[in-house]
């Protein structure tokens, strides 16, 4: 998952774009809505940035989890046992310095001898499986419904709208922003030319006192760019240029009906055929960087003076690639979750969700099939700042509104300001559909090759309450996957707070009629409610 500079970067480009247009919510994957919430990063200190979502609402009057509190009060010297957590997502750095003291060992396959040893069908599955192989770029499925030709297919039509309403709009898009990359290099050569040099300063910016338009233009967009958390030009032209790959990509692979991006040989209309892709579990390129990110909010080795801290300090992560750049497979994910299951998870946590799923039995049974075996799913809500109950997002756990799991958490985005901007803008939310909020704007974790960054979405809230059931698992193991979630559900913050919703400030609503359990996650206090539950 990808980012620019948090929200107030989208609003500086739409300022900077002269003649352009309104530029709108940024989209930078299929997914990911730039947070669209009244916060700028600059909001929080240093120390606040990297860790809010384990502080505590009470002491620290940020709307966190209570992690680091339950750490110091309820944990402590406490040993638990080892919990397997399923991360389905893009794959994951194992080797991460972060992660790979808590990644899972299949200890029944031996690393590369090309023998399926533990007999379950998949061969050298030592940290996991990779349903992908080496595929990365993917079509969203309302194009590949198009690109079937079957006009009798039940979403045909609706999937028509979508491709025409998005295809404009991302034509439109690139032409601003490739506009607007110039206006910004054309100020950046101008100020380079003044001032002789690249590295030139705010405070350098500012001295400049001109009858020149070009230059006078160029010191106006330098300092939109400095106001909005840019630390340089050269790192808004950084921005700029990722984020018109991020258009690129979208318009070549994610809406071009005539892609090809499954590469494993597989046909995704076949559920019966289950055993393709291979055993390397990391991503195929350093900047498919979510499945890392979310392993790390999970797991990360705490405090051992690197990067981030999980929320989870006895959480082993199984690391299912089944994610790519676009949208995933239905048969990948309903197999991914039954490999989960089948092979010792008893959390898995899915960052991942589209608005049209051809195949939503086979995944609905798979979350079925977890929980009968025990198994809580953690699902990211989703970024389109709508509601569920209305507008469907998958997968889901109903039929109807019939229920067929009782294990499965539906999770949206919380911001780092408590208030009525408490709701992340691009967080998809319901009364009915979506269980509980956790963290999600701005959140700190790893990335590949070592590193670290700040990432938003739904994708980044749900692994913070996959977290928190690893703690309940670990400490308190005989309580169920059902008794988990009803923790989860029970044990959270009430919040009385009206807040704004989808991004809308004209649209504000008590924070309960947006969320079945009118709670924010709180490991904490759902930790103390596992214990007297197990006694």
């Amino acid at each position: 998952m990808k980012t620019i500079k948090q929200l107030a970067f989208t609003a500086m480009l739409t300022a900077l774009c002269f003649g352009c247009g309104s530029t709108g919510a940024i989209l930078l994957t299929p997914e990911e809505n730039i947070d669209a919430i009244p916060l700028k990063v600059s909001d929080l200190t240093d120390a606040e940035k990297e860790n809010w979502g384990h502080l505590d609402l009470l002491k620290d009057t940020i709307p966190g989890m209570s992690v680091d509190k339950a750490y110091a009060e309820i944990i402590k010297n406490k040993k638990g046992k080892k919990v397997i957590v399923a991360v389905i997502d893009s794959g994951i750095d194992i080797d991460h310095e972060d992660l790979d003291a808590n990644i899972w060992t299949n200890k029944d396959e031996k690393p590369g001898n090309g023998i399926d040893d533990d007999n379950n069908g998949y061969i050298d599955d030592v940290h996991g499986w990779n349903f992908l192989g080496e595929g990365y770029n993917e079509q969203l499925e309302f194009v590949r419904i198009l690109a079937s030709g079957n006009t009798s297919h039940p979403d045909y039509a609706a999937a028509k709208v979508e491709y025409d309403k998005e295809y404009a709009k991302w034509t439109e898009r690139k032409t601003q922003y490739d506009q607007i990359y110039q206006q910004v290099k054309g100020a950046d050569e101008a100020l380079t030319k003044h001032f002789g040099k690249k590295d030139y300063t705010q405070k350098d910016v500012a001295t400049i006192k001109t009858e020149d338009q070009t230059l006078g233009q160029a010191k106006q967009v330098a300092q939109y760019m400095f106001s909005n958390d840019v630390a340089s030009m050269a790192e808004a032209l950084d921005e700029l240029n990722n984020a018109i790959k991020s258009i690129n990509e979208r318009l070549n692979y994610n809406l071009n009906k005539d892609f090809k991006g499954r590469v494993n040989g597989d046909d995704p209309e076949d559920i019966n055929s289950k055993y393709y892709g291979n055993g390397n579990v990391k991503p195929v390129k350093k900047d498919e960087s979510h499945g890392t990110h979310v392993a790390g909010i999970i797991a990360a080795e705490r405090n051992n003076g690197k990067g981030a801290n999980g929320v989870a300090n006895n959480a082993v992560i199984m690391s299912i690639r089944t994610v790519p750049n676009g949208d995933e497979y239905d048969k990948d994910v309903a197999l991914a979750i039954r490999y989960a299951v089948d092979n010792g998870a008893s959390i898995i946590n899915g960052s991942f969700g589209k608005s049209f799923s051809p195949h939503s039995d086979w995944v609905r049974d798979a979350i079925a099939y977890a929980s009968k075996n025990d198994v809580v799913f953690v699902h990211a809500a989703g970024n389109d700042s709508k509601n569920v109950d209305v507008e469907p997002n998958f997968p889901d756990d109903n039929v109807n509104g019939q229920e067929v799991s009782d294990t499965y958490i539906r999770v949206g985005a919380l911001a780092p300001k408590y208030g009525s901007g408490l709701l992340a803008g691009f967080s998809n939310y319901g009364k009915n559909n979506v269980d509980v909020f956790a963290p999600g704007a701005q959140v700190y974790s790893t990335t590949p090759e070592n590193e670290y960054d700040t990432k938003g979405g739904t994708s980044m809230a749900a692994p913070g309450v996959a977290g928190i059931a690893a703690l309940i698992r670990s400490y308190y193991p005989k309580l169920s996957a059902a008794q988990v979630k009803q923790i989860i559900m029970n044990s959270g913050l009430d919040i009385n707070t009206k807040v704004i919703v989808g991004g809308n400030a004209s649209d504000i609503q008590p924070f309960k009629n947006i969320v079945k359990s009118g709670k924010i996650a709180n490991a904490y206090n759902a930790l103390i409610m596992a214990s007297k539950m197990a006694q």
